[in-house]
C-alpha cells in the first residue's frame, strides 16, 4: 500500500475545502430562505421566533394556488412537446446520417444562444400576428418549448450517441414494424434520457418569467405573481413558497437517488 505524503494530503485538503466552499456557496441561500420562512422577523431573524404564519397566509391566498396550477400546466405541456420534438430530432440525426445533420443540430441548439426576452417578444409577435393566439396558456407553452427544446435535445442526444441501432434493425428483420420497434425496443432503452429531458424542460418552463411574461397575457403564474409583488417589497409568503418548491425538488432528487440505489431505476445505456 502506497504511503500518502504531505504534499498529497495538502492537495486533498485543498480540494476538500474548495468543494465544501462550493457547496456552501450554492446551497446556503436556499437553506437560508427555508429558515426565514419559519421565523417571525424576516429582516434580521436572530434570535429566531418560529411561526407558521407565512405558510398559513400562503394557504389562503387563492392567486398563488391558481398561479401554481398554471405554472404546472405550462411546465407539463412544455416538457411533453420538448421531449417529442427532441427525441424525434435526435433519433433522426443519429439513425439516418446526412451531410446536413450538423446544420440541423445547430438549428436545434440555436435557442441556447438567444436571450430569453428576445424569444418571448418574437414569440408574442408571431403568435399574435400569424397564429392569432397571443395571451393564453397555449401561447406560453409553445414559446417555452422553443427554449426548452434545445436542453431536451442535448439530454436525449447524450444517451442516443451510445445507442446500438443494430437492435432496431434486428427487430425489423424479425418482422417488427417501425412503430412497434420504437415502442418495444428503442423507448424502453432510452426512457431515462426522455424522463431527464422532461424534468429539465418542466423546471425551465415552470420557473420562467421573461418568456412566459410576454405570452401569458393576464393569466397568473408563480413567476409573474412573484414579480408583481416585488413592487410592494418582498412579501414573507414568497419565502414560504420558495421553501415548498425547493423542498419538493429535494424530495424528488432523494427519491430518485434511492430508486437508483435499489436498482428500480437505471440511468444510462449499458449496451447489453
Amino acid at each position: 500500500m502506497t504511503a500518502v505524503g504531505p504534499r498529497e494530503r495538502a492537495v486533498v485538503a485543498t480540494q476538500t475545502s474548495l468543494l465544501l466552499f462550493l457547496y456552501i456557496f450554492l446551497y446556503f441561500p436556499i437553506f437560508f430562505i427555508i429558515y426565514v420562512s419559519f421565523v417571525d422577523n424576516t429582516v434580521w431573524p436572530f434570535p429566531p421566533e418560529f411561526t407558521w404564519a407565512w405558510y398559513e397566509r400562503l394557504w389562503i391566498m387563492s392567486d398563488f394556488h391558481l398561479g401554481f396550477l398554471n405554472s404546472c400546466l405550462i411546465g407539463a405541456g412544455t416538457g411533453a412537446l420538448a421531449c417529442i420534438f427532441a427525441a424525434s430530432a435526435a433519433i433522426g440525426l443519429l439513425k439516418y446520417p446526412s451531410r446536413l445533420r450538423g446544420l440541423f443540430a445547430v438549428l436545434y441548439l440555436s435557442p441556447l444562444f438567444v436571450a430569453g426576452i428576445l424569444i418571448g417578444i418574437s414569440s408574442l409577435m408571431f403568435h399574435r400576428n400569424i397564429l392569432g393566439m397571443a395571451g393564453n396558456l397555449s401561447s406560453a407553452v409553445l414559446a417555452n418549448t422553443t427554449q426548452a427544446l434545445s436542453f431536451a435535445f442535448l439530454v436525449i442526444l447524450a444517451q442516443l450517441t451510445r445507442y446500438d441501432w443494430r437492435m432496431d434493425e434486428a427487430a425489423m428483420v424479425f418482422g417488427a414494424r417501425p412503430a412497434r420497434c420504437f415502442w418495444e425496443v428503442t423507448l424502453p432503452t432510452i426512457w431515462p434520457s426522455i424522463l431527464g429531458a422532461f424534468l429539465v424542460s418542466f423546471i425551465l418552463a415552470f420557473n420562467n418569467l421573461d418568456i412566459t411574461f410576454y405570452n401569458i397575457g393576464a393569466i397568473p403564474t408563480l413567476p409573474t405573481i412573484a414579480w408583481g409583488t416585488l413592487r410592494h417589497g418582498i412579501e414573507p409568503e414568497l419565502y414560504s413558497l420558495a421553501a415548498i418548491i425547493n423542498g419538493f425538488v429535494f424530495f424528488i432528487l432523494i427519491l430518485l437517488f434511492f430508486l437508483i440505489r435499489l436498482g428500480r431505476v437505471r440511468l444510462g445505456y449499458r449496451g447489453e
